[in-house]
């Protein structure tokens, strides 16, 4: 018998530092002088790439500029961390949806990075909710919002649990170098959904996750040695990265069709689409691959930058709140993870309580974005 399980409430959580690209360009103008010069940036160049013509060409436009689009990016400040932004995005969809913490009977947390090394954050965030339930910790990168959503959804339609909070965090900024122009196109986020039982015909349809083994080595971490011998781990970008996430856009199509076809449907039917932006161009990229009109998806790069596993809840918040997803809509996400997974979930959407909306930073709302 079918089982509508899908996302009850929606809630996102920003830090409230907002670093515009004049940072760097104040701090490092030889750094930004040095990009300028470039035709390619390091990170991000396909030019070695021939397997991926619609990524070349949607990256085109933004060759000229030095930080690819990118606008602004919220940064961690004073007594943030990844714990705060779980936190407050966890609180705020459980008062979307009017219940309480004691209504959830289990919780799976991904936190790009947790507070410690190990283990991840789900046992310190259910101390600071006050949470005595399940609570474990889930893994895929930049896809393990999808990852814990269909593990949700499996464990509510098998009738293990009824309510399951997911909470998410991606705080890239930790173990970003300023120096390397990498840094640019990463910003920090939390999010939270709470998944149970829905109407008759809504909640999740169809999913598809395919591993991107293919794709390790484009990122690493990097641990070294700072002033008085302490320890920082690093994110680096491979010699490669920007030929592996050229080629990796190529199992776009064979993801989402994966997805569309366990739910009975075709691409032509979903009426919005939630696409990862790790870059400015790669909604575009997905829109040219699928072949549908881009005003049906939604690209938040410029507000944001790169925010990772949190990319996904932030475009369904986002759409939501500005009335491009409406109740009953079909809703096709997806997510690209590097070493991890690509995944493809297509949704009925319910009528998802949203919590507080993000506040809006004053140079994006002078030129309407």
């Amino acid at each position: 018998m079918y089982q509508p399980v899908g996302i009850r409430s929606l809630a996102v959580s920003f830090p409230s530092v907002v670093r515009t690209n004049d940072y760097w360009r104040k701090k490092y103008p030889e750094l930004v002088a040095q990009a300028e010069q470039n035709n390619l940036a390091k990170l991000f160049s396909a030019s070695n790439s021939t397997s991926s013509n619609e990524f070349s060409q949607a990256m085109k436009p933004y060759l000229q500029d030095p930080f690819r689009g990118t606008v602004e990016r919220r940064v961690l400040g004073p007594g943030d961390s990844s714990l705060s932004l779980e936190y407050r995005a966890a609180t705020d969809a459980l008062k979307a949806a009017n219940m309480s913490i004691d209504q959830v009977d289990l919780m799976l947390v991904a936190s790009i990075f947790p507070e410690e090394i190990a283990p991840g954050n789900a046992a310190y965030l259910s101390q600071k909710l006050g949470y005595t339930g399940a609570a474990w910790n889930v893994e895929a990168t930049c896809s393990s919002a999808m990852v814990a959503l269909q593990t949700a959804n499996a464990m509510v339609k098998a009738g293990l649990y009824h309510n399951v909070l997911v909470v998410v965090s991606n705080t890239y900024t930790r173990f970003a170098d300023e120096r390397d122009s990498f840094s640019w196109f990463l910003g920090d986020a939390g999010g939270a959904v709470l998944v149970s039982k829905l109407e008759a015909n809504q909640g999740v349809l169809g999913t598809k996750i395919l591993n991107t083994g293919n794709t390790c080595g484009a990122f690493f971490n990097e641990f070294i040695i700072e002033e008085q011998n302490k320890v920082k781990m690093l994110i680096r970008a491979g010699n490669n990265a920007g030929k592996v996430l050229s080629e990796s856009s190529n199992v776009i199509r064979t993801c989402c069709e994966g997805a569309v076809a366990e739910a009975g449907l075709t691409l032509d039917q979903i009426d919005f689409f939630a696409f990862n932006s790790p870059t400015a161009w790669y909604v575009d990229v997905c829109a040219r691959k699928l072949n549908i009109d881009p005003k049906r998806t939604i690209n938040l790069h410029s507000q944001y930058a790169n925010i990772g596993a949190v990319l996904p809840l932030a475009n369904l918040y986002h759409a939501t709140h500005s009335g491009k997803l409406r109740e009953n809509d079909l809703v096709l996400i997806y997510t690209l993870g590097t070493s991890s997974n690509v995944g493809a979930m297509v949704m009925r959407w319910g009528d998802v309580a949203l919590g507080v909306a993000p506040t809006p930073s004053e140079s994006l709302m002078k030129v309407g974005v």
